[in-house]
């Protein structure tokens, strides 16, 4: 799943406060169709569903192209927002402590046996991603196990009983495991499955409709599609039931998810000490703080704070930023994860809403080995001893074929650069990178084991938007 996209609030420029309280004027309504329709048809992206809050209150809601091989094309309908979800199960820990049921700095063995570190590891770190638990999913594929459903005990005891990927506390590592866990322990202490305790204290109250991501399949739901660098867009096999659970199970419209943050900006349904807790940047061991809180991205930007996270399912991805002060929030949701659209769609209409936003800046790292497994590619041929098991299971015949035949016409790129800097993951160092060529722009995103010669664990090719 996703890692939360910082640059897409970061860098809007500041427009008065009476435009903010209005509806959006025929012109911006233009341009918001304009926006949506033109990234899905430079993108290949199926269908998008958006949403937009201005003045505290939902302006617009629309959903555009092919949902599904068949059936209508419905702005109710609901899309896997996937870790978008983590704020709700962060939500649902903050109620239970408000009832005295439990704490944010409870020990995880309190009421999860068995796992590594659980007598250090507090709750609060769970949802912050401080824990030092290793993720069960940082690739942006499904990987070989996910083809067989999975209990959130199966993913408990195969990944939070590995050694700490750090002392808790002392570094910020984004991990689903940990959602796991702690949506365990809302079972546990609430006495209700997960779901269950959300749709009565917090979607039956907002009058939201909900699903659980796994039976959010089938007729009348949008389908998951994916494509091969820039090889045909298919249709995407759902994981198996169980793997997203707490750390992104939930299934919703944008208009539902957009309701939920009029709630974040009304401070409803939870305390408003609660809310201000959940977008609290949580401070490690050294005093430090990439602007994370409990379930979501915090940060200021021109004087301008926002709350965000964006969510990756198998076939969907998801942005959703909130500026509380503007009493605006922004919501786009994509059936497809192989193409940066939804980032690309939420930046526009956040600009057409707040302003114009700047681009994000790029730092050069190290991408001999990556480039080679790029021209590789091109080529048809791949270079497999570089390549950890679960790539090489992604790198089928067929996957192989689709990168070559739409990549080899392009020829070589004209620039080819790291954008952003390294992150740890999973076990994994994640950079990304894009290709530049003179009619288009391919983005890269890797996954590889530490040290020079790490192999690669992920290496897939998506088209930009200009």
């Amino acid at each position: 799943m996703k890692l939360s996209r910082y640059c897409l609030a970061a860098g809007l420029l500041s427009v008065s406060a009476p435009a903010l309280a209005q509806s959006l004027t025929p012109t911006e309504t233009q341009q918001v169709d304009k926006t949506v329709t033109d990234a899905l048809a430079k993108s290949g992206v199926p269908s998008a569903s958006v949403a937009i809050v201005r003045g505290g209150r939902i302006v617009y809601t629309n959903a555009y192209g092919k949902q599904a091989e068949t059936g209508t094309t419905r702005d109710d309908a609901p899309y896997q927002i996937a870790s978008v979800s983590k704020q709700f199960t962060a939500a649902a820990i903050l109620l239970l402590q408000r009832e005295g049921k439990l704490s944010l700095d409870d020990h995880v063995s309190k009421y999860v046996p068995g796992i590594t570190g659980g007598d250090t590891i507090t709750i609060r770190q769970l949802l912050s991603h401080t824990a030092g638990l290793q993720d069960y999913w940082p690739q942006d594929y499904s990987f070989k196990a996910m083809a067989t459903p999975v209990t959130p005990q199966q993913i408990v005891d195969r990944w939070a009983k590995k050694p700490l990927d750090f002392k808790p506390g002392t570094q910020w590592q984004y991990s689903n495991t940990g959602y796991v866990v702690a949506g365990l322990i809302v079972e546990k202490v609430s006495g209700q499955k997960l779901l269950d305790f959300l749709k009565a204290r917090i979607f039956k109250p907002l009058g939201m409709t909900v699903y659980d991501q796994d039976l959010a399949v089938g007729p009348g739901f949008p389908q998951g599609y994916g494509r091969a660098a820039l090889g045909p867009v298919r249709p995407v096999t759902p994981a198996a039931h169980g793997w997203l659970y707490a750390a992104g199970e939930l299934a919703m419209s944008a208009r539902a998810l957009a309701t939920w943050d009029i709630a974040r900006l009304d401070r409803a349904v939870l305390a408003p000490a609660d809310w201000a807790t959940q977008e609290t940047p949580v401070k490690l061991a050294d005093g430090t703080t990439n602007g994370y809180g409990l379930g979501v991205s915090t940060g200021t930007a021109n004087g301008r704070r926002f709350v965000e996270h964006s969510g990756e399912a198998v076939g969907f991805l998801s942005e959703n930023i909130v500026y509380p002060e503007q009493k605006a929030a922004v919501v786009v949701l994509i059936n497809s994860w192989s193409s940066d659209a939804y980032q690309t769609i939420a930046q526009k209409l956040a600009g057409i809403v707040l302003g114009t936003p700047v681009a994000d800046a790029a730092d050069t790292a190290v991408l001999a080995r990556v480039r080679t497994a790029f021209d590789q590619l091109r080529g048809g041929t791949l270079d497999r001893s570089q390549l950890t098991d679960d790539a090489n299971f992604y790198f089928t015949p067929t996957t192989l074929a689709d990168y070559r035949t739409s990549l080899a016409p392009l020829g070589a790129p004209t620039a080819f650069v790291q954008t952003g800097k390294a992150r740890l993951r999973g076990g994994f160092v994640n950079r990304n990178y894009r290709a530049t060529y003179p009619t288009t722009t391919l983005s890269i995103s890797t996954y590889a084991e530490p040290g020079a010669n790490g192999k690669l664990e992920q290496l897939l090719v998506t088209p930009t938007q200009p």
